[in-house]
């Protein structure tokens, strides 16, 4: 499978994506912590309309080390997203066998989930976040070494980092089709090894970093029209290992060209585990 950002079909879109611009200062954000929001120095994003393919009649073509990202099947047990404890009883198991299933992983330790919703006023009343609409990966080549310190201690860690290891993220409808604000998500093997602006994330106890992505028009974007909640993405956002096809992944929601009036707002979860290799 090999497609084009230069050959649309009828099953593409297009659509804009706010992409970052290099504007030779480093971005920083401050995170939960108002305080310090003065000392913010925000990112500058232009609009970049791109072609967006639709995945799913190629769903069976992709792989995990190969574009980046995998598009599955994935039936939950979970009755509610928002549980801690059931999602540590039921849905963590889960994602470590579909992970292991499509990494080859031997091992997988999950670490952070976070719930999304389009809606304003049920973002208030719940505290969860908004969609990200702005090309990123979610880890760096310092950020991802330091997170997994910060989770598994500096022993551990150092262990870890003899073998290959990476940072894999399921995503997810929990209420509904996604019928606004799909994430799409870029064949990595499309990404230029140019163009990844590192943007600081501050909070209280600890300081993280992302990648946001400039803009190139070789980028090849894919979504996956109306997710249903037994439907998953999976991709990657680092791994240790530099031979493989793509080590991150592009992705950011967008505003969808054919969303009808009056749609729900989209209502989702992501999971961020590491996986071990032996």
């Amino acid at each position: 499978m090999q497609l084009t950002a230069e050959k649309p079909s009828i099953d593409t879109i297009r659509a804009q994506f706010s992409y970052v611009v290099d504007t030779g200062v480093p971005p920083v954000r401050y995170i939960d912590w108002p305080e310090m929001e003065h000392n913010a120095v925000p990112p500058e994003y232009r609009q970049h309309e791109m072609a967006v393919h639709n995945g799913r009649p190629l769903r069976d073509t992709f792989k995990l080390n190969i574009h980046g990202f995998v598009f599955v099947d994935h039936y939950t047990k979970m009755k509610d997203f928002t549980d801690e404890a059931e999602r540590a009883r039921c849905y963590d198991p889960e994602v470590q066998e579909l992970i292991k299933k499509h990494s080859g992983a031997s091992e997988v330790l999950v670490f952070d989930h976070t719930i999304r919703i389009g809606d304003e006023q049920a973002r208030m009343a719940t505290g969860v976040r908004p969609p990200v609409k702005g090309v990123h990966n979610d880890y760096t080549e310092a950020s991802a070494p330091r997170r997994l310190r910060e989770i598994v201690g500096d022993a551990q860690a150092e262990r870890r980092f003899q073998r290959r290891w990476a940072i894999i993220q399921v995503w997810r409808p929990i209420r509904g089709k996604v019928l606004i604000d799909p994430l799409g998500i870029c064949d990595g093997r499309s990404i230029p090894q140019k163009g990844f602006i590192r943007v600081e994330r501050r909070y209280k106890y600890r300081t993280g970093e992302v990648y946001h992505i400039a803009h190139n028009p070789a980028h090849v974007w894919f979504h996956f029209p109306q997710m249903e909640r037994h439907e998953a993405l999976v991709f990657k956002v680092f791994d240790s290992d530099t031979t493989v096809a793509s080590r991150f992944t592009a992705h950011s929601a967008f505003d969808d060209p054919n969303t009808l009036p009056g749609a729900p707002p989209r209502e989702s979860i992501e999971t961020r585990t590491f996986a071990f290799f032996d």
